[in-house]
């Protein structure tokens, strides 16, 4: 019999999710903006990404279903396929991104090659998969409370460091407000899998939503404001000019860890969705030794095109699963349901398009409201015959 989990787990796990290098890195670009202008983008792009985990949440909550498995009953059972395959190198991506970006930071910290910090973390997110349910919980509320300790020993540093630097480049307000709502927006294949085994799946969902959502938008604080207070948007030296040193090296370190871990684990559940004959944590484990491999390869400074391909692709995808549950309340029993499919090609290459503008609103809200557009009239236009 699966355990449930409970609201307050939950929580946890969408804490360390949003307690991330990931969103303090992505903070400092923000940081040209300015204060003011930095934290209404910062706001509004959580506010609408956040709208949108909230509904993804919701759909996989209500049919019971992993978030690649209710993907399915809007594109088809082979439809779906797609949607899991991306979805799987995706996380591979940002499993490898995530380990990358702590061993670099970690590094520079303790003066090591960041090879082996790349060893020592993706080790840390392997143990942290082959944990069972019960151990899991216990490791998790231990971590997320040193997390939230240190993450407000940071957060008062800042505070109270005056002077605020004036840094190098620009970055236009829709493309902030886009980087902003472009990390609910990553989870948004993922979710749903953490709704499957929830003791009350709606309120899961709401909770998953508000945490992730605050978490991540005082990282993206956090990155902000360090940047301007260092003026640099190197994670690593911000620590250090805070004075953090292990205290620094330990949010590196346990931040990545806990949000690489859904990474990964969601990365072997999306295998299930093209082979179910295949083991969902075994899966895990194999996609975070290849991350790490890839960590220890690759170079992976600038994740801004990894950030807005990730809207492209799954944007669109929300938008006709939005319009399918809540407005046609339709459910698919094809393999592939060809008019959705179009749809979604047209709102990726929406999207694609809406960045050589420089749109004020940022880039997803507009593709996901005429995406839902086309979708409404196309079933339309296909009823009437």
């Amino acid at each position: 019999m699966t355990n449930k989990v409970t609201l307050r787990d939950q929580g946890l796990v969408w804490f360390g999710a949003g307690v991330s290098i990931a969103e303090i890195l992505t903070g400092t670009y923000l940081a040209p903006l300015g204060l003011i202008k930095g934290l209404l983008a910062i706001i509004l792009g959580h506010l609408i990404g956040g709208i949108l985990f909230y509904l993804a949440a919701l759909i996989s909550a209500r049919r019971q279903k992993s978030a690649m498995e209710s993907v399915k009953d809007t594109f088809g059972k082979q439809g779906g396929k797609l949607f899991a395959f991306l979805n799987v190198l995706q996380l591979f991506g940002w499993t490898a991104i995530m380990i990358y970006d702590g061993a670099l930071s970690a590094t520079a910290i303790f003066h090591t090659s960041p090879r082996i910090w790349a060893i020592v973390i993706g080790a840390l997110v392997v143990v942290w998969i082959a944990l069972d349910v019960s151990s899991i919980e216990k490791v998790n509320m231990i971590a997320m409370l040193g997390l939230f300790v240190l993450s407000i020993v940071l957060c008062v540093v800042i505070i109270s460091h005056h002077t605020m630097h004036s840094l190098h480049g620009t970055i236009a307000f829709g493309a902030a407000l886009e980087l902003s709502a472009s990390m609910p927006l990553s989870w948004l294949p993922v979710v749903g899998d953490y709704m499957v085994d929830c003791e009350q799946p709606q309120k899961s969902a709401l909770v998953s939503t508000i945490v992730y959502s605050l978490a991540s938008c005082w990282m993206f604080g956090i990155g902000m404001a360090a940047a301007r207070m260092s003026g640099t948007g190197d994670i690593a030296t911000i620590m250090v000019k805070a004075g953090l040193g292990i205290a620094g090296l330990l949010i590196i370190v346990f931040s990545t860890v806990t949000t690489t871990f859904l990474d990964a684990l969601s990365g072997g559940i999306s295998t299930q969705s093209l082979d179910d004959r295949g083991d969902g944590k075994k899966a895990a484990i194999v996609i975070s030794i290849l991350g790490t491999v890839g960590a220890c390869l690759y170079p992976m400074d600038n994740i801004t095109n990894f950030l807005y391909l990730i809207g492209s692709v799954f944007a669109p995808m929300i938008a006709v699963m939005m319009t399918d549950t809540f407005i046609l309340s339709k459910e698919t029993k094809k393999d592939f349901d060809i008019v959705n499919l179009i749809v979604w090609l047209i709102g990726f290459a929406l999207y694609r398009l809406f960045m050589r503008f420089n749109w004020i609103v940022g880039y997803t809200l507009p593709d996901i409201i005429i995406t839902m557009l086309i979708s409404l009239i196309m079933h339309k236009m296909i009823k009437k015959r």
